[in-house]
């Protein structure tokens, strides 16, 4: 597999033969980047196309230094982020809905835990449905905390990459990262304390 850098070395000299070789090595990254930030696995697999469409789009217009100088991680970052915003803004009708079919189909990436004492059915279940809690108040962040963590946490891109996708000074985006994260925290403990109640009502 290509690095970013041999592939946009190889993308500035031939676009249309080598565009097939970033979508191999990128596509399921920005798909989950759309699906954790909408929450919903139909709209992100349309934003990623589009994604895809739209950074085609761009290097086509772009001349060879243009596109080797590509930071390709942060650059694609951007563009499925911003499709992102926009698709949630038009969705404020139904927001942070998740549907039973984005997660049956988000359980299907999951890594099944290492076979140990701790990998009984109960155990397996109870980390399961505690990453689908995560994962539901992620998209219930403000979008300003919400982009940063999944960068961070979900794609794993390094504080002066999510600088670059964000268009933000590095200590702002480490400070927004820091806040998603206590907020993640915050709602997961009250959601648990209302299970418990719940449970004991």
């Amino acid at each position: 597999m290509d690095t970013d850098d041999a592939l946009t070395a190889r993308l500035a000299e031939d676009l249309d033969g080598t565009f097939e070789a970033l979508v191999g090595a990128h596509q399921d990254r920005l798909y989950t980047i759309a699906h954790r930030y909408l929450g919903n696995g139909h709209d992100a697999e349309e934003v990623t196309q589009d994604a895809l469409v739209r950074a085609y789009r761009a290097m086509a217009g772009y001349d060879g230094a243009r596109i080797r100088a590509l930071r390709l991680r942060p650059w694609l970052a951007t563009i499925v982020l911003n499709l992102c915003r926009n698709r949630a803004t038009r969705s404020r009708s139904t927001p942070n809905a998740l549907s039973l079919d984005a997660e049956s189909a988000d359980d299907s990436t999951l890594p099944e835990p290492a076979a140990d004492s701790a990998g009984s059915p109960a155990a397996v279940v109870d980390r399961r449905e505690a990453r689908r809690r995560w994962a539901a108040l992620v998209t219930q962040l403000p979008p300003a905390y919400r982009a940063p963590v999944v960068l961070r946490h979900v794609d794993g891109l390094s504080y002066p990459e999510l600088a670059i996708a964000l268009d933000r000074p590095e200590g702002t985006v480490k400070a927004q990262v820091h806040r998603g994260l206590a907020l993640l925290r915050t709602a997961f403990e009250a959601s648990e304390r209302l299970e418990r109640e719940e449970m004991t009502a």
